[in-house]
């Protein structure tokens, strides 16, 4: 049974029926994120959960999706957003691992620029009270593809040199956290100061400005100037090339962001019998799904894992941040989110 409170809330939503969401009509830019205010909330099947959202994740794979240049594309209209954070108003029969009430953080969602949103509760997890929903918001895709980049696609393993390049985003202070706390010789790259500061406070030994003329070739001495054996490239149409010239015997360059083509000479790889591989979140199996979240989880509970949110933005201003996540002016510094609801 549910909790009175809990009772008086679910009514209070189905007598009402409808929410306030981000709607796309069409494909295109910023401005065909429209708020609706007459928006149906969902209903939670018998493996899902309900979800009042405190806080959307804004990440740049939105921004593709909403422009219409991403693999799998959602049948318009569709509400934006696959992670967030907030509190389970309702759960399907078959939900045993939360309860109403819960505070939560997911990641695979479908429609998370919402009030509301169900999502199996497979994919829904307990947010630790430390955490604001802002900073919850900015776990499910960054700190997912992080430590898919590293471990499941990078296998990366203890005393492993590692290039994070572009480290103040989001993914990228994801991956300085979890390759520290797993042992890694951690190098990562940003272009402001306070970008520096912030990698630096965030698990690096090492930080380099990418802007500043032969940042690489330091980058790859102080970690030990055998090259590097596993690079996480979020620009890959501006660095890959680079990179190239700084990795050693078998590394793994594990390309996680890319904006526009870049010419390469494998012959780099051949010489060390490196690869380049992708990595795209999405492409997870269930068995991977399972292990990304487990390692997520207890870094959470142990507290090597915090996220840092850069801005948030209320729904409205919707457009704005999607322009925001992929601006670069002043160096990009942890997450964009929306607040959705207290």
């Amino acid at each position: 049974m549910f909790p009175k409170n809990a009772l008086a809330k679910l009514s209070s939503i189905n007598e009402a029926g409808t929410m306030k969401a981000v709607r796309v009509h069409t494909f295109g830019g910023p401005e065909v994120l429209k708020v609706e205010h007459d928006v149906p909330i969902p209903i939670p099947n018998e493996t899902q959960a309900l979800i009042r959202v405190g806080a959307a994740g804004v990440n740049p794979v939105d921004t593709y999706i909403r422009m219409g240049l991403f693999a799998q594309l959602p049948i318009l209209p569709y509400i934006p957003g696959r992670d967030g954070a907030g509190t389970v108003e309702k759960i399907g029969s078959e939900v045993t691992t939360l309860k109403v009430g819960d505070r939560v953080f997911f990641s695979g969602a479908t429609g998370s620029y919402a009030e509301y949103v169900t999502c199996e509760s497979h994919s829904v997890y307990h947010l630790p009270d430390r955490l604001t929903f802002a900073q919850g918001a900015a776990l499910g895709v960054p700190y997912f593809t992080a430590y898919r980049a590293i471990f499941i696609k990078g296998k990366a393993k203890p005393g492993d040199r590692i290039l994070v390049h572009g480290a103040s985003g989001a993914v990228g202070l994801a991956a300085c956290q979890l390759a520290k706390a797993h042992g890694l010789i951690v190098v990562g790259t940003a272009g402001s100061p306070q970008g520096l500061e912030l990698v630096k406070k965030n698990g690096a030994h090492w930080v380099f400005n990418h802007k500043e003329k032969g940042y690489l070739e330091e980058a790859a001495k102080a970690a030990g100037g055998e090259g590097f054996d596993i690079i996480l490239e979020n620009a890959s149409d501006i660095n890959l090339d680079k990179d190239l010239t700084v990795i050693g015997p078998d590394a793994r360059i594990v390309v996680v962001g890319n904006r526009g083509n870049v010419d390469i000479s494998p012959r780099f790889l051949m010489a060390v019998e490196a690869s380049i591989v992708g990595c795209a979140l999405f492409r997870s199996t269930p068995d991977e799904w399972v292990q990304t979240a487990a390692a997520v989880v207890s870094g959470l509970e142990v507290g090597f894992l915090t996220p840092f949110v850069d801005k948030e933005y209320t729904m409205e201003g919707v457009q704005e941040a999607h322009a925001s996540v992929l601006s670069h002016e002043g160096g990009s510094r942890g997450k964009v989110v929306l607040k959705i609801m207290k």
